[in-house]
C-alpha cells in the first residue's frame, strides 16, 4: 500500500467521523446548531414524569418547539420551552405531560385555547394540567387486583367455611337434612292437595273444573265493571253538575254566584222575617186575627146567628125568609 492510498484512507475516516459528529450534535441540540430562535414559556409541574431536555413540545398534535431545559423551582419542577417564533399561543391554552407510548419518550402537549385570547409573550408562564402517568395507573391497578383478590377470598371462604365455622353450601346442607321429615310431609300435602284441584273438590278445584261456577263469577265479574261503569258515569255527571254550578249557571248557580239572586234572596228573606213578626205581634188583618180572641168571638157569634137564619128559611117564604135572615144576622 503506497503512501498514496494510506493518506486518502485517513482522510476518508476523518470525514465520516466529521459527519458522525454533525449527526450526533443534530440530534441532541434539536437540529440547532447555533443559538435557539424563538421565544421561551415556563410550564411548573408537580412531577415532570421522566421529560428531558429535547422532548418535544406539540399543539393540537404538531409540533412547535421543544424542552429547552428542566429545573426546580421551590416544591415544584418547571420545564423551560423553547417555541418557534412563528407559533402564537393563547394564553389560556394548557398544557400537559403526554406519554407518546409505553416504551416512548414524554412531550408537552398544548390546547389550542380560546379563540381572541390575548398571546403569550416571552418568558410567560403556562398553564398546566397533572394528568396520570402509567407508573401511578399501574399502581393503582396492583392496588384494585389485591382488593379483588382479598374480596374472592372472602367470598371463597362464604361459600367453602374456614374450618371453624361452616360455608353457605354446609349450612344449606345441614338445613335441609335436619328438615328433611317436614320437606317430605309438605310435599306430601302439596302432591295431596293437587290431586283434589284435580278431581274438582274444594273451592279452587271446582273454580278450575265446574264451567258453571266458572262462568257464573265471569257474569259477577262482568256485573262489577258494569257497576263500575254506571259509577264513573254518575260521577262524570256530577262533576258536570258541579261545573255548571261554579259556572253560575241554572238556579242553583245563580243563586250561589250571582250576586244580584243573592241580594235578592236576603231581600224576600228579611221581608218574611218582617211579616212573621207583625203577625206575632198582632199587627194587621192577619195579625189580629190570629191574636185578637174578640175578632174570633165575633166570627163565632156571626156564624151562630147564620146558622139560625138557614134553619128558618125552610119555614118561610121568599120574602119572609129574607127579612127574617137579615133580622137574624143585624
Amino acid at each position: 500500500m503506497n503512501t498514496a492510498q494510506q493518506t486518502a484512507r485517513v482522510g476518508l475516516f476523518f470525514l465520516l467521523g466529521l459527519a458522525l459528529t454533525w449527526v450526533t450534535w443534530e440530534t441532541l441540540s434539536d437540529g440547532k446548531l447555533f443559538k435557539q430562535t424563538g421565544y421561551s414559556l415556563v410550564a411548573g409541574f408537580d412531577n415532570l414524569k421522566e421529560l428531558k431536555q429535547g422532548d418535544e413540545v406539540r399543539m393540537a398534535g404538531v409540533k412547535i418547539g421543544s424542552v429547552e431545559r428542566t429545573r426546580l423551582a421551590g416544591r415544584r419542577a418547571e420545564a423551560v420551552l423553547r417555541i418557534d417564533p412563528g407559533v402564537k399561543i393563547a394564553s389560556d391554552a394548557t398544557a400537559t405531560i403526554v406519554m407518546a407510548g409505553l416504551i416512548g419518550t414524554n412531550y408537552i402537549g398544548l390546547d389550542l385555547g380560546t379563540p381572541g385570547a390575548p398571546v403569550l409573550t416571552d418568558g410567560a408562564e403556562l398553564r398546566t394540567k397533572i394528568t396520570p402517568d402509567i407508573n401511578a395507573i399501574m399502581t393503582e391497578l396492583g392496588n384494585l387486583g389485591q382488593k379483588l383478590e382479598g374480596a374472592l377470598g372472602s367470598i371463597t371462604t362464604t361459600v367453602n367455611g374456614d374450618g371453624k365455622n361452616p360455608g353457605l353450601f354446609q349450612k344449606l346442607d345441614r338445613l335441609v337434612t335436619d328438615n328433611s321429615t317436614k320437606i317430605d310431609t309438605t310435599m306430601t300435602n302439596l302432591a295431596s292437595a293437587t290431586e283434589k284441584i284435580n278431581k274438582g273438590e274444594g273451592t279452587l278445584g271446582k273454580l278450575l273444573n265446574d264451567s258453571k261456577l266458572h262462568d257464573e263469577l265471569v257474569a259477577t265479574v262482568s256485573e262489577i265493571k258494569g257497576a263500575a261503569t254506571d259509577a264513573k258515569s254518575f260521577v262524570a255527571d256530577a262533576q258536570t253538575l258541579v261545573n255548571q254550578v261554579k259556572s253560575g249557571k241554572g238556579t242553583l248557580g245563580a243563586l250561589i254566584f250571582d250576586e244580584t239572586a243573592g241580594n235578592d234572596l236576603k231581600v224576600v228573606t228579611r221581608n218574611l222575617r218582617d211579616i212573621s213578626d207583625k203577625i206575632a205581634k198582632g199587627e194587621g188583618t192577619l195579625g189580629k186575627l190570629l191574636t185578637d180572641d174578640s175578632l174570633y168571638l165575633s166570627a163565632q157569634s156571626t156564624l151562630k146567628k147564620a146558622d139560625s137564619a138557614i134553619d128558618s128559611l125552610g119555614d118561610s117564604g121568599p120574602i119572609t125568609a129574607v127579612g127574617a135572615a137579615a133580622k137574624v144576622l143585624f
